[in-house]
């Protein structure tokens, strides 16, 4: 099994619902992101995946939806407040951990015909959460 990184940097606030924590207030990171794809061969290039292939799909879909963006939960009383004021988010249905949004750019990237083997959200340089399928 062949296997490539592709790492991409971008940021975003959250909060947590129904947690006691310092997290439970708007807060933002400097998200450093490790999609790794996976292949049984590669092509007749000698390639798992062109990186700008790779960028092109996982880069952009993190840009458009995440990046300088406040990540929040559907049922967040502050949501309404945020698009009143035009504020950029993006809604999830979980909680938006960190566990959360690594699943969540897991889903949207193999969504996108990737064969991602695992996702890594760094949310500070020593803690980061990971997403891969059984």
């Amino acid at each position: 099994m062949h296997t490539v990184t592709k790492r991409i940097d971008f940021c975003y606030g959250h909060r947590l619902l129904n947690y006691a924590g310092p997290c439970r207030h708007l807060h933002g990171h400097n998200g450093l992101l490790e999609v790794d794809v996976r292949a049984e061969s590669l092509d007749a290039r000698g390639m798992v995946v062109d990186f700008s292939d790779m960028r092109s799909i996982a880069k952009e879909w993190v840009d458009t939806h995440l990046d300088h963006k406040m990540v929040l939960n559907a049922a967040d009383p502050l949501l309404p407040v945020l698009e009143q004021m035009g504020e950029p988010h993006y809604v999830m249905d979980a909680n938006p951990t960190a566990e959360n949004i690594a699943r969540l750019i897991y889903e949207q990237v193999r969504a996108a015909g990737l064969d991602v083997a695992e996702v890594r959200l760094w949310e500070t340089p020593s803690s980061y959460a990971a997403y891969r399928e059984a």
